[in-house]
């Protein structure tokens, strides 16, 4: 294959949609047609075209997971974001707060206390204004999702739920929750859920859309979607596999079961169940929790966020030069310069 081609097909719209499986296959199949294109095109010459685009397409995947914005979806999946954005905008209510702190750690509210914190039209547009927002918080090393006034999150509003009952309108706004959600996930800080009262469907999704849960005395997570007739939708289901493992998954799931405080950490589900459930005292909880891992530079932090996301999203071919690529950015900085000075590799 020539290298025009491919570098044709890297600057379309294929080059950012490499990261998803049907994407993967749509381009194996791309470089096979081109491969074909000759009427003396045989079974080797597809072989060898497959075999390079499979290299290209880790080369690609590496360099695309680490920039910040990219979404999972676009036109070429029949995503009309505008088209969305408009919808979402008619139903208003609610808010979605942000406040950055000076030590780097902030805090992400949602602000809809009458109806439980659940997600309106606006507040999902606000959400993705916010993750754009902490994407570039230079300074900023961990970040703490929490619901006002004592409670988490009851998912979707039903009002626009209902609103917005046509396929298309779901499909649309389960892409645009997906691609929020999986940025917000893979923000270069550290992120913990702190689950006060209720995380109900959506918001169970929410909670495993950050790296770790903190949860007080008397709350629950409950993935509630089997009781609407509905699967998650938000990217939570795949998240949860991932966190408690298949078996457990499907019994949440499945079930719609409560899981409470204690059931919860021997899930691996949350990290651990608070002192306090009074709103003021158990932020302050998770804020010294969360400290403990956000000691030290920022860049730093940033640095140790992406090669742990490698790992996790990557294939381990395409996870080490990831990882090589982001030690690359340390080595030699100051902060490196200053520890080796310092001496305080075992301090």
């Amino acid at each position: 294959m020539e290298e025009g081609v491919a570098a044709r097909v890297l600057e379309g719209e294929l080059w950012m949609d490499c990261t998803t499986e049907a994407s993967q296959q749509g381009m194996a199949g791309a470089a096979l047609s081109l491969a074909e294109t000759g009427e003396e095109a045989d079974c080797c010459e597809s072989e060898m075209s497959i075999s390079i685009w499979k290299g290209l397409l880790q080369t690609t995947k590496s360099r695309l997971f680490v920039q910040r914005g990219v979404s999972l979806y676009n036109g070429t999946h029949g995503f009309e974001e505008e088209e969305i954005k408009k919808k979402l905008q008619q139903f208003g209510g609610g808010a979605i707060n942000l406040s950055k702190e000076d030590n780097g750690i902030g805090v992400l509210t949602l602000n809809n206390p009458k109806l439980m914190n659940a997600f309106t039209g606006t507040m999902m547009l606000e959400l993705q204004e916010r993750v754009t927002e902490l994407e570039n918080w230079k300074h900023g090393k961990g970040l703490i999702v929490q619901g006002a006034k004592n409670t988490f999150c009851s998912g979707s509003d039903l009002n626009a739920v209902r609103a917005m009952s046509s396929p298309q309108d779901g499909m649309n706004m389960c892409m645009f929750m997906q691609n929020t959600l999986t940025r917000l996930k893979r923000l270069p800080l550290i992120s913990v859920a702190l689950v006060q009262g209720k995380a109900l469907g959506g918001g169970a999704e929410l909670t495993t859309a950050c790296d770790f849960r903190l949860m007080t005395p008397g709350s629950e997570i409950r993935f509630v979607h089997k009781q609407m007739g509905l699967v998650p939708g938000w990217g939570g289901a795949a998240r949860l596999v991932q966190i408690v493992g298949s078996g457990p998954a499907l019994k949440l799931l499945s079930g719609a079961l409560k899981v409470d405080p204690e059931r919860a950490v021997q899930l691996g589900l949350a990290e651990e169940t608070l002192l306090s459930s009074e709103e003021t005292r158990s932020l302050e909880e998770a804020q010294v929790w969360l400290n403990q891992y956000t000691k030290g530079p920022a860049e730093v932090i940033h640095a140790v966020k992406k090669v742990i996301a490698a790992g996790r999203e990557l294939q381990f071919e395409a996870a080490l030069p990831a990882e090589k690529d982001i030690f690359g950015t340390l080595w030699g900085a100051p902060a490196n310069l200053q520890a080796l000075a310092q001496s305080t590799k075992h301090k």
